[in-house]
């Protein structure tokens, strides 16, 4: 099993910045994907960004150029690092972790973006 710990999120201005973070914990196998999916009132949910235990990083169209992803694997933990936000950025955001075809996910942290 493992457990996730997501902080950060809020309501910001558009145009300013928020930072998460999710901290893993328990059975971390080092060959893994952590990340953040995200989802609006209405929509379904959908990747944001993600980066794998070796550094790959994947995002979302919509967020690059404006979101970065980094993590620190001897902690476990993930950042989302989110810049010129939009109120289209919206949503509950939700960290995951996956290895060995299994994926865990936090509780969800809230964004919201006001024009």
């Amino acid at each position: 099993q493992v457990q996730l710990v997501e902080s950060g999120g809020g309501l910001v201005q558009a145009g300013g910045s928020l930072r998460l973070s999710c901290a893993a914990s328990g059975s971390i196998f080092s060959d893994n994907s952590m990340g953040w999916y995200r989802q609006a009132l209405g929509k379904e949910r959908e990747l944001a960004a993600a980066i794998t235990s070796g550094g790959r990083t994947n995002f979302a169209a919509s967020v690059k150029g404006r979101f970065t992803i980094s993590r620190d694997n001897a902690k476990n933990t993930v950042y989302l690092q989110m810049n010129s936000l939009k109120p289209e950025d919206t949503a509950v955001y939700y960290c995951f972790f996956g290895s060995k075809d299994r994926v865990y996910w936090g509780q969800g942290t809230q964004v919201t973006v006001s024009s």
